[in-house]
């Protein structure tokens, strides 16, 4: 059988004016984890990313620290099916319909890094409301449109997979919670619960034998937790 490693980016900048940045935290877990990759002496046949820096810049970093011990990796290649569903769209669609009932939303959206708490606990309400598909918005990608890209891009990597490449994904908690929704057939409020678990550049492992896909691994990072260092563990 063939191995996808789904790995989500290192920690990007939340709170800043440009969120696609990795952090120096989010550098030093990709770095971190390239280190482990090594280690285990995992190597892949591909490697792809999805189009955001965030995302191309923790394949790049960790890709760095196996290819600077002689390791030959693959290109990068990038295939935007891959990219992290529009969260600032999503929550500027659905914002007008809270304020009635929590007029503190939009203080707590422009004060995300002092307010992470409230901010989960609100975005987690605008979330719902758009898996739902019940309160769909004119111009807005709804959850299954991004749903069937993202299953496009699994399709499109299945398609060109050999039965025993290791093949590793640099990507996003939404996609990686659309994969788990296609994959294990949770209902998508299940697979946010899930989503928000996700550890920056944690491993997701799936199995493949031609189309059929199972999981046979969820949010390993054990590469950050045996430095012992709690600072390392994050979630945006």
């Amino acid at each position: 059988m063939g191995s996808i490693y789904l790995i989500r980016h290192g920690q990007a900048s939340f709170g800043a004016d440009d969120y696609d940045v990795l952090s120096p935290t989010g550098i030093r877990q990709a770095e971190i984890l390239g280190d482990h990759l090594l280690n285990l002496g995992v190597r892949f046949d591909r490697v792809l990313s999805g189009g955001l820096r965030r995302q191309q810049h923790t394949a790049r970093a960790a890709l760095e620290r196996l290819e600077s011990s002689g390791l030959a990796t693959p290109e990068l290649e990038v295939d935007p099916a891959f990219n992290e569903f529009e969260a600032d769209a999503v929550i500027r669609a659905h914002l007008p319909d809270l304020l009635d009932e929590q007029p503190e939303a939009l203080h707590i959206l422009r004060h995300a890094a002092e307010h992470r708490a409230e901010f989960q606990r609100l975005f987690s309400t605008i979330i719902a409301r758009w898996v739902s598909g019940n309160h769909e918005k004119d111009g807005l990608e709804s959850w299954q449109e991004f749903l069937d890209k993202v299953h496009d891009g699994l399709r499109r990597l299945l398609a060109q997979a050999s039965g025993k490449d290791r093949v590793a994904v640099f990507t996003s908690g939404g996609t990686i919670t659309a994969l788990l929704q296609l994959i294990v057939g949770v209902p998508p409020l299940k697979a946010f619960e899930l989503n928000w678990q996700i550890v920056n550049t944690s491993l997701t492992r799936l199995r493949f034998r031609g189309e059929e896909v199972s999981l046979a691994s969820f949010n390993s990072h054990v590469h950050l937790e045996l430095l012992k260092a709690p600072e390392l563990i994050t979630y945006r």
